[in-house]
């Protein structure tokens, strides 16, 4: 595979990850059991969609066709989106939300750190940009999972419940495959399984701190980001976000 062909495929995959997560998240405006909660998570659905339009945009420019950020996020089918299975992820109830939440920024904020020193310039500075972010975005998600964990016996219950739901998931963010081994090869970002170590410390910190139990099953999904599909979920979900623009295309506002 050749290093633009990769760079193009990471990019998609990065982009596709917080356009993803960050339409989950917004799916609970007007939703959320407390208006604290209801404004922290439409915040944090706007970093990461404000994160997209950078990491799609430079996708749309590496890529050479004269696609937008819009056009990759807009009119794409399921099938070519690569984001973690993780994101698209049903919200379920908040602890399912918050649980998902916990893990992938764990992950976002160990990738990005690294890609800082990206031998490609434009990801790096994306990634100094968006580091801000997403440090806030661990500490929130950390505090209210030890919060509701360590908290009332129905907090605990169904903290658990979501852990034990979501950890199948979390084993593809430290997944190599040949376009990770190209990326990783030309310098411009990790190998996931590299970030690992450090990812999992974290994880057992914060289950133990929450009075939580680790599962002990192995982790069960993969292939997300390769494009195949194990699950409707997306598919749904890019019905309602892609239902204007495809209805009315090229359509300004």
């Amino acid at each position: 595979m050749d290093n633009q062909t990769a760079l193009f495929e990471f990019l998609c995959r990065t982009g596709d990850n917080t356009l993803v997560l960050g339409h989950r998240l917004s799916e609970w405006c007007g939703m959320a059991p407390a208006l604290e909660e209801d404004i922290a998570l439409a915040n944090v659905a706007l970093d990461l969609i404000g994160q997209t339009q950078m990491w799609l945009g430079l996708a749309g420019e590496i890529e050479g066709k004269g696609r937008s950020a819009d056009d990759l996020a807009m009119l794409r089918d399921a099938t070519d989106f690569r984001n973690l299975l993780l994101v698209e992820r049903p919200n379920e109830d908040y602890g399912h939300t918050l649980m998902r939440q916990f893990f992938f920024d764990t992950w976002h904020l160990a990738l990005l750190e690294t890609l800082q020193t990206s031998s490609n310039i434009q990801v790096a500075e994306i990634a100094a940009k968006s580091i801000k972010e997403v440090r806030y975005h661990v500490t929130r998600s950390t505090e209210t999972v030890i919060a509701l964990g360590d908290g009332s016996e129905e907090s605990h219950r169904r903290m658990q419940d979501a852990l034990e739901v979501v950890w199948p998931y979390v084993g593809e963010m430290f997944h190599d495959d040949d376009v990770d081994d190209a990326i990783a090869e030309a310098g411009i970002a990790p190998l996931p399984s590299t970030l690992k170590e450090s990812c999992f410390a974290k994880f057992r910190s914060v289950i133990e701190q929450a009075t939580l139990q680790q599962p002990a099953s192995e982790f069960a999904h993969k292939g997300g980001k390769s494009g195949f599909r194990h699950t409707e979920h997306l598919g749904h979900m890019l019905a309602q976000m892609q239902h204007l623009q495809r209805a009315y295309p090229g359509l300004n506002w």
